[in-house]
């Protein structure tokens, strides 16, 4: 009985680069999706306030001004720029894109329409007034009058 013996199947190099794949693909793949996490936007927030994990750029100290006090703000210059129906719109959106600010749209509704009252006068303001934020700008041009 002669034995023949089988010559060993020779190793070539496309099985060590699927072994050195096999070893480094995972590792690879999981750093980028780690640094993909980062990079995302969970808050909810503008884009350009995204923070990441290698940023070193964090806020000093200072504190942001409220999310309400800015959109009053910038509502309030369109009263007097624009007219009353075009802030209301734009609070409307606002307190629809961002619900949190849903709390505070009486308060800058009220404001709304007390400035509306100093600039347009109680009869020209009144005519702007709509049923946003529970009649609350109706409401602010009432108080001034």
């Amino acid at each position: 009985m002669t034995h023949f013996a089988k010559p060993l199947p020779r190793r070539g190099p496309a099985r060590r680069i699927g072994r050195s794949l096999a070893l480094v693909l995972p590792v690879v793949l999981v750093l980028s999706g780690t640094l993909a996490v980062t990079r995302v936007n969970w808050s909810g927030a503008p884009r350009d306030s995204v923070l990441t994990a290698s940023s070193s750029s964090v806020a000093s100290g200072a504190a942001a001004r409220p999310a309400q006090d800015v959109l009053r703000d910038r509502l309030l210059l369109e009263v007097r720029e624009k007219d009353p129906g075009t802030a209301l719109t734009h609070l409307q959106q606002a307190v629809h894109d961002r619900p949190s600010l849903a709390q505070h749209c009486g308060s800058i509704a009220r404001a709304l329409g007390r400035a509306a009252v100093q600039t347009y006068g109680p009869v020209r303001a009144q005519r702007y007034a709509r049923p946003v934020c529970d009649t609350s700008f109706a409401a602010g041009v009432a108080a001034q009058q």
